[in-house]
């Protein structure tokens, strides 16, 4: 199976290319940014493919990452997931951005839960929980710094994640102490492929998945005036 992978939630553009019968990356790039994924990604993914030697029609599917993230950026990548599947007439899967964390971690075959943690701001971060063989201890969620700690209840954790610094800054020293602290600006694009490959294109679709509503909204629009005769 070949997937085409595709990252722009947090801070880096990355596309990749999965030969899952191989069992390696054929071709990938990333680069690190916080703002520039619309401009950035295209001609990103067009020298992935080029150095694949693909065309996007010898693909099987396409995987990009749903969040949570930032909403700009999660609407380039999902954007392109999907305008790409539809042209080349290929299924677009989604995963979101804290299991492609955790799978770095999970894949190393250790007994410690694993939390996965993105600065939400405000003193708050989105989380979710795994133990060491990925089974969900704590489905995603937005919450504060404090209760996100409290996960210290499963034991010593391994931290991951933009926010895993954040965490273990905060860490109460009568907890069990984290084993270790991977504070990665943005996911491992070989994970969201092998993520992508084993989804299942019925139950992982490729839309935002937000944990909580945006910060700015729209303007409310002023009332008509009526007149009267």
């Amino acid at each position: 199976m070949l997937i085409l992978a595709i990252d722009t939630a947090l801070d880096a553009c990355a596309a990749a290319v999965l030969d899952t019968d191989a069992g390696e990356l054929i071709a990938q790039e990333s680069l690190p940014m916080k703002r520039g994924h619309a401009e950035a990604l295209m001609p990103l993914i067009a020298r992935v493919m080029r150095s694949a030697n693909l065309a996007f029609t010898a693909l099987d599917r396409i995987a990009v990452t749903t969040g949570p993230g930032s909403f700009t950026g999660l609407r380039v990548g999902i954007s392109a997931a999907r305008g790409l599947a539809l042209a080349a007439d290929k299924p677009a899967v989604g995963l979101t951005t804290l299991s492609a964390y955790a799978a770095a971690i999970v894949s190393q075959n250790r007994q410690a839960p694993v939390i996965s943690a993105i600065d939400a701001r405000h003193d708050h971060v989105y989380f979710q929980i795994v133990a060491g063989d990925g089974s969900q201890l704590v489905r995603p969620k937005v919450a504060s710094i404090d209760e996100a700690i409290a996960a210290s209840q499963f034991g010593a954790p391994h931290l991951v994640g933009n926010a895993a610094k954040i965490l273990a800054d905060r860490w109460p020293k009568d907890a069990p102490q984290p084993i270790a602290v991977d504070a990665e600006a943005a996911p491992d694009i070989t994970w969201v492929a092998w993520l992508g490959a084993a989804a299942d294109p019925q139950g992982a679709p490729a839309r935002p998945f937000y944990l909580r509503a945006p910060d700015a909204k729209p303007a409310a629009q002023p009332a008509l005036a009526i007149a009267t005769s």
